[in-house]
């Protein structure tokens, strides 16, 4: 059991029978009246973000999100097999609990899947991948306003900008959180 008084970031806990992690949270003391948890909460099975108050007396049961580190080996229409290093078991994933991030993730790349009770709700890509550039137009002389860019096709099939200088055939590492180009690789 977890108390709203002790609520910290990355707190999960089982409120009204959804898992809820915490982002922000502020412990407000007003001169008059009692006291009270302001937070910034994130479902953690839908993804949404809710602001909510709570008395510091408040009890809520904590919940453990495990994150086990799976190797994606294939697709087979709307499922996703990802395997488990330690029993080589195959575990399949809707396409929906993917997120838009796996965009970036290829065979063989390894990726932390989450789970809650047994039941899988999403799949965390590595922070940083390598991808090649498999399709983009040829930067041309005298195209070097500031931070100019040009859409590029990467092996997986996602799209990102790219700086001018970067050529078909090129490996470049890509920021999956934001889903933008880091840097040659």
């Amino acid at each position: 059991m977890v108390t709203a008084g002790d609520f910290r970031n990355g707190v999960t806990f089982e409120m009204e029978g959804n898992v809820y992690q915490i982002i922000e949270f502020q412990h407000v003391k007003p001169g008059k009246g009692a006291a009270f948890v302001r937070t910034k909460i994130r479902n953690v099975i839908s993804g949404s973000v809710v602001e909510k108050t709570f008395n510091p007396n408040d009890k809520y049961p904590t919940a453990f999100v495990e994150r086990k580190e799976m190797e994606y080996s294939y697709n087979d229409g709307d499922l996703y097999y990802f395997m488990d290093p330690e029993s080589y078991e195959l575990i399949p994933v809707n396409q929906s609990d993917l997120g838009d991030n796996f965009k970036f993730v290829k065979e063989n790349m390894v990726c932390k899947v989450l789970s809650y009770k047994g039941n899988v709700f999403g799949i965390e890509p590595p922070t940083f991948v390598e991808l090649q550039v498999t399709q983009t137009d040829p930067g041309f002389k005298g195209d070097t306003a500031t931070n100019a860019t040009k859409p590029a096709t990467l092996e997986t099939g996602a799209e990102v900008r790219v700086p001018l200088f970067i050529n078909e055939g090129d490996m470049i590492r890509i920021d999956t959180r934001t889903g933008e180009y880091m840097e040659r690789a």
